[in-house]
């Protein structure tokens, strides 16, 4: 549907050309969505599919083991579509205190990603709203090494930026300017608050991320921020118990339709082609989850069986297996901390475990060797792949 625009243009000057930048109007779209029945029938799928999602933690082992593994696959995955080339394994390796195989840059940011994700979860569990006072929070910690470190982490820009393009004439979009970006925030978390009307959770997280990416508040950091508040709302609006919903590998494959979509949200305020887009990520990404934690279930009952045909050596090589499970790039360093086992122990029981093809070292030196378990990680690569 098309709509008068969605917003505003105002003339500014920066870097000594004339602009139009766009103001957004405050949510919700005016005239209100309209809800054909393909439109009905895609948020429906949608949610289904996000019921499934939430009830796979009932199946998992140990949500937490899940968790810890499927976060570091998003941050790769978001901070890929900003340009870094750090895959699951390098982070891994760097949290290992290994050197990885990319520029550390790189990997740093992705590591941030992790970090910033984990203090809105845990923000959010201490009651603490999303806000505007949250989203800095999560920004200062996302840009606080590497290569955004000098682009004022959780500070609000105090200067025009751009989206696209080499300069402001030739750039795709231009945000709010800055003196703006108090006022539009403000509107922004009045209603993610539900200030004025009660918004669906699901149809909510849809409008917001396109309202925070067309405000752009920040000088760096916009996209993955924006990426991470779909699930922050999702998560803080009881849709999800536990955080398992990320569409960046939907955004990345469908990266054309996504910025299309967007920007005919600004053009033409045809806000339901981007809630077609959205719900069919959201069921997409939702039904992936699923069977990407039902073959690492498969997978750990096919290595825990092959262990426990180890006779004597069973209990041990649990022990060992459980470290896997909870960080599947390790060391023999890593397992003596975390278990009470003796050196030579661990040793040997890697040993067992490399033949029984459950594990592979990666260095090919008698010391300080790194052990992979490669076929756990292989299935939370699935999509990762390095374009």
């Amino acid at each position: 549907m098309k709509r008068e625009i969605q917003g505003k243009y105002v003339t500014i000057s920066t870097v000594g050309e004339s602009v139009q930048a766009f103001i957004p109007a405050a949510l919700p779209p005016k005239p209100d969505i309209e809800w054909s029945l393909a439109l009905r029938q895609r948020f429906e799928k949608a949610h289904l599919a996000l019921g499934r999602l939430d009830s796979i933690s009932s199946l998992l082992p140990d949500t937490d083991i899940f968790l810890y593994m499927y976060v570091r696959k998003e941050a790769v995955l978001s901070s890929m579509i900003e340009g870094t080339q750090s895959s699951l394994s390098d982070l891994l390796l760097y949290e290992l205190s290994a050197r990885p195989g990319v520029p550390i840059d790189d990997v740093e940011e992705v590591s941030n990603y992790v970090a910033a994700l984990e203090h809105g979860l845990g923000r959010l569990e201490e009651g603490f709203p999303i806000s505007v006072r949250l989203l800095r929070e999560i920004h200062a910690i996302l840009l606080s090494g590497g290569r955004g470190s000098t682009k004022q982490p959780g500070e609000l820009r105090q200067s025009q930026n751009l989206i696209g393009g080499t300069r402001p004439g030739n750039a795709v979009f231009v945000p709010p300017p800055a003196e703006e970006i108090a006022d539009v925030l403000s509107a922004l978390e009045k209603f993610i608050h539900n200030q004025g009307q009660q918004t669906p959770s699901v149809l909510k997280a849809a409008l917001v991320h396109v309202q925070f990416e067309t405000i752009h508040p920040f000088l760096d950091g916009n996209g993955r921020l924006g990426r991470l508040l779909i699930t922050l709302i999702l998560v803080a609006e009881k849709v999800l118990q536990q955080p398992l919903l990320y569409l960046s590998l939907y955004f990345k494959t469908h990266r054309q339709e996504y910025y299309e979509r967007l920007n005919q949200v600004r053009l033409t305020g045809d806000w339901e082609a981007w809630l077609e887009y959205f719900a069919d990520a959201t069921e997409q990404t939702a039904n992936n989850a699923v069977l990407t934690a039902k073959e690492l279930i498969d997978q750990s009952e096919r290595d825990r069986a092959a262990i426990q045909g180890q006779g004597r050596f069973a209990g041990t090589l649990s022990q060992i297996y459980n470290v896997l499970l909870r960080r599947p790039v390790t060391s023999a360093a890593r397992i003596k901390n975390e278990t009470d086992l003796a050196p030579a122990t661990i040793q040997s029981g890697l040993q067992k475990l490399e033949k029984l093809n459950i594990l592979q070292e990666l260095t090919g030196k008698q010391r300080n060797r790194i052990y992979a378990y490669g076929e756990y990680i292989a299935i939370l690569n699935q999509g990762n792949e390095l374009p």
